[in-house]
C-alpha cells in the first residue's frame, strides 16, 4: 500500500522546498549527470553546510528530481548551479526552482543576482533570459570541451529590487 500511494505522488507535481546537508547524496550525483565536471558529495555538503549558501530542492516522492543552489553576501548572490533530473526536464520544473530561489533571495536582503551559463546551453539561456537576467559580460574558452574549442561562460545578471 506505502508503495502504491508513493507512486501516486511520484507521478504529481514535485514538492520544492529547502534543502539542508541532508540531501548532499542525492545532489551530488544529479549534479554530476548534469555537468561535464560534478561535485562530489563532499563538495556538496561543505556548499550547504555553508551558511551563505541558499538551496532548495524539488522532490517527487523521495526522490530528488532537481535543485539549485546560491550563495548571497549582503545583497548580492551568486546562482552556483541549477539541475533537473533528464526525464523531468522541459516541464517548468527549472523555472519553478528559479522563481521560489529568487523570491528567497530577495526575502534575504538580495538586491542582484549573477550566474555564468556555458554560451551553447540555449535550454538554460532561455530560462534565464524569461526571467528577466541580462548577459554584462563573457568570460571566452571559459568551459573546456573535450576535442572541440572551449565554450565562453555567458556571466548574466538580474536585478531584484
Amino acid at each position: 500500500m506505502i508503495g502504491f500511494l508513493r507512486g501516486l505522488f511520484a507521478r504529481g507535481e514535485p514538492m520544492l522546498s529547502e534543502a539542508s546537508s541532508r540531501d548532499a547524496p542525492a545532489i551530488a550525483p544529479l549534479h554530476a549527470a548534469s555537468f561535464r565536471r560534478g561535485w562530489s558529495e563532499q563538495e556538496v555538503e561543505g556548499l550547504l553546510t555553508d551558511r551563505t549558501v541558499i538551496a532548495h530542492r524539488a522532490m517527487a516522492g523521495s526522490t530528488l528530481v532537481g535543485f539549485i543552489m546560491s550563495r548571497q553576501v549582503e545583497d548580492e548572490a551568486e546562482i552556483l548551479s541549477v539541475a533537473v533530473m533528464s526525464a523531468r526536464r522541459a516541464r517548468g520544473l527549472a523555472r519553478n526552482l528559479l522563481t521560489l530561489h529568487l523570491r528567497r533571495l530577495a526575502g534575504l536582503g538580495a538586491r542582484t543576482v549573477f550566474l555564468e551559463v556555458d554560451e551553447h546551453n540555449q535550454p538554460a539561456i532561455r530560462l534565464y533570459d524569461r526571467a528577466g537576467f541580462r548577459e554584462i559580460s563573457r568570460r571566452p574558452n571559459y568551459y573546456a570541451s573535450p576535442g572541440a574549442k572551449p565554450a565562453a561562460a555567458l556571466v548574466l545578471r538580474r536585478d531584484l529590487a
